[in-house]
């Protein structure tokens, strides 16, 4: 059921987080919260992508806040830090931020950046968290098959615990797959799930070891809980940058998988300078708490965006909506 658009619009608020650390190409992070029977929800499409696929975060932000959520089977999720495409020397600092964390997924492959400079940032994390932290590396789909193949050969050395989305695409995926199975290197699949028109595609090719999933792109938490039983494959779950209160969705999600073996991607707010509530979802010891997050009025204030973004995001949650309903 969707609710009527006048319901969303009644407790709407815009708001932009700004980041400690440039990352995904931005500077800033927009979203647009309100609030639901079941509690306060997210929707935070980036702004580049077009209202059909941002419909589905709609459809993610409806279904955590007016739906009931399925059942938790665990109270904490132990999650991982998250390095930017940033400079090696930087690391340090980047990892302080997440209390307690042995593990840390670094982003490689950026436009502009070579495989030097994520043999440098992979190796600092590797001396930072030292021999028994878990390293995974995560690509955005930035590399062809050989120079994936290239590129993980090279960082095979710093035993990493899987490679995240290396190329763009399902078959390269499973080229990939079947040239680096040797090194015992999992191969995880992110975008070739929640931006496929095919979400199991990934699954009947081969092509990965393991989903990284992500409770708004999916279309929410119930779902994602589907594709990850249809799949039948250990599933990873992760953030799309979120504010505190998205972060608690994905929580929710992670929660609710029956299998978790791995550290999940939602110590995300670690990267944010601000935040919704005065109590962030950042990292203690290592884990999120499984809770839901409601944002703190004057800090909603102080975050708010101005009259055009404002309205930029209204708009678009019209059309968003107008789409789920017709």
């Amino acid at each position: 059921m969707v609710p009527p658009l006048r319901d969303l619009l009644a407790t709407a608020r815009v708001v932009a987080l700004p980041l400690a650390t440039r990352f995904r190409g931005i500077d800033v992070r927009e979203a647009l919260l309100c609030e639901g029977p079941q509690g306060w929800t997210e929707f935070s499409p980036f702004p580049e992508y077009d209202d059909a696929e941002a419909s589905s975060w709609l459809a993610a932000a409806i279904d955590f806040g007016w739906r009931t959520p399925p059942a938790s089977l665990r109270d904490s999720i132990p999650v991982n830090a998250t390095v930017p495409a940033t400079a090696a020397g930087a690391v340090p600092g980047v990892l302080a931020r997440y209390d307690g964390c042995r593990t840390a997924k670094v982003k490689t492959a950026a436009p502009g950046q070579t495989l030097a400079d994520d043999i440098a940032r992979v190796r600092a994390v590797r001396e930072v968290l030292g021999p028994e932290g878990r390293v995974r590396i995560d690509a955005n789909g930035g590399w062809n098959v050989d120079e994936a193949e290239r590129a993980i050969h090279a960082l095979a050395a710093f035993d990493l615990e899987y490679v995240e989305q290396p190329c763009a695409h399902v078959a390269e995926l499973a080229d990939v797959r079947r040239r680096v199975r040797h090194l015992g290197i999992p191969i995880a699949a992110d975008e070739s799930v929640r931006k496929a028109d095919d979400p199991l595609a990934v699954a009947r090719a081969g092509a990965a070891d393991l989903l990284v999933i992500k409770a708004q792109p999916l279309g929410g938490l119930h779902r994602a809980l589907t594709i990850v039983a249809q799949a039948g494959m250990p599933a990873v779950v992760s953030s799309a940058l979120d504010t505190s209160v998205g972060l608690a969705m994905g929580v929710a999600l992670a929660a609710a998988l029956p299998q978790l073996d791995h550290d999940c991607g939602l110590g995300t707010a670690s990267l944010f300078t601000a935040d919704v509530t005065a109590d962030p979802l950042t990292p203690r010891a290592g884990a999120l708490p499984v809770t839901r997050v409601a944002p703190d009025p004057a800090r909603l204030d102080a975050l708010a965006v101005d009259d055009d973004r404002r309205e930029w995001w209204l708009d678009r949650l019209a059309r968003c909506h107008a789409l789920l309903t017709h």
